[in-house]
């Protein structure tokens, strides 16, 4: 993600418009009434530790469960960040332990997506299964090689997963998205943490797949994984096609998102605005195409953005033109500023001053 993630947790990244990346489980998981949630974060946390003061965007502010946010910490026992996914589980096993759920559900928060858990939940237990995987056939000339790759049997059961191979043998992705029993999961972890191993789909879902009953889910909608620049970039422009905005937005089940107190978009005289999103809080004086415009965003007169991503509270400055690229949050962009990506998304970070005596 390179200088996009300098700032925040990827899971915090800001999509179509008014979202996070990690709204888009939490709401998968409120819609699919998971009542207890944890989530491990390390990396530049301060940003999505914001995001998730409070539980009742997603509607976890109950009397039983809720959502639980989990940081890395010093303990007698522990000394060490997260070393892994395995690790982050381990470190804060007494979670499960003192859970009374029979199944957990694991998943990633930087996935756009809309599922019902429980239809995976309830071919989870018509297999027999240990650990379920969500996987997705990806499209043809899509790069796997930068995801885990699965071959499953006529029965489902995945007969082989290489994580970021060099060179795939099979279009079928895992999605990073599991089902397993708790009291399994449970042992695993252990086992896993006193042979000094630290991750869960190396350590756990390759090392068992012929020991433990490991099958594949496949899905067939929507799904992105925002691990790169392109990635983030393709996912916010998907929000501008209307078959996109529908099925995440107009259809049930809803996708849930902290609210800010913010006024509607304002267009002054000479603003025009084509094919694009316009969040609340934003000004816009000059031509907008094709661009998802972030909230408090302030665009200036004769102003042209094309093909771009303009993120949280950037001021830009009159006669600007941006084309192709990524304005990272709280820029302040000079006036007469020329910004184009050729061939690459480029990704534009000003820290000019914006208010000068």
């Amino acid at each position: 993600m390179k200088e996009l993630s300098q700032k925040r947790a990827i899971c915090a990244m800001p999509i179509a418009g008014s979202y996070r990346s990690i709204d888009f489980t939490l709401s998968n998981m409120s819609n699919s009434h998971i009542q207890k949630v944890a989530v491990f974060t390390q990396y530049n946390a301060r940003s999505l530790n914001e995001h998730l003061n409070s539980s009742k965007w997603w509607d976890f502010g109950r009397k039983q469960g809720g959502l639980y946010v989990f940081t890395p910490a010093v303990t007698s026992e522990n000394t060490n960040w997260y070393r892994g996914t395995a690790d982050a589980i381990y470190q804060n096993l007494h979670f499960l332990k003192n859970s009374h759920e029979p199944y957990v559900v694991i998943a990633s928060g930087d996935g756009v997506y809309k599922m019902d858990f429980n239809k995976v939940l309830e071919y989870h237990i018509e297999k027999k299964a240990d650990i379920t995987v969500v996987c997705r056939d990806m499209e043809a000339g899509t790069n796997v090689e930068r995801f885990g790759t699965i071959r499953m049997n006529e029965e489902s059961r995945i007969e082989e997963l290489e994580e970021k191979p060099l060179q795939a043998k099979t279009n079928t992705i895992s999605c990073g998205i599991y089902v397993v029993r708790r009291r399994l999961l449970i042992e695993m972890i252990e086992k896993c943490a006193e042979e000094d191993r630290y991750d869960f789909v190396r350590d756990i879902l390759i090392r068992y797949k012929d020991i433990k009953r490991i099958f594949g889910y496949k899905i067939k909608d929507y799904w992105r994984n925002i691990a790169s620049v392109d990635d983030y970039f393709n996912t916010n422009m998907d929000f501008l096609k209307p078959e996109v905005r529908d099925y995440f937005f107009k259809q049930y089940p809803d996708i849930y998102s902290k609210v800010d107190d913010l006024p509607p978009a304002k267009y002054n005289t000479g603003a025009k605005i084509k094919n694009s999103l316009i969040s609340s809080g934003c000004i816009v004086n000059g031509t907008v195409e094709n661009s998802v415009i972030f909230k408090k965003s302030y665009i200036g007169n004769n102003c042209v953005i094309k093909n771009s991503i303009i993120l949280n509270d950037v001021y830009i400055g009159d006669n600007t033109y941006i084309e192709n690229c990524i304005v990272e949050s709280r820029d302040t962009i000079r006036a007469n500023s020329h910004f184009v990506g050729e061939g690459d998304i480029k990704i534009v970070l000003e820290r000019n001053e914006r208010y000068v005596i």
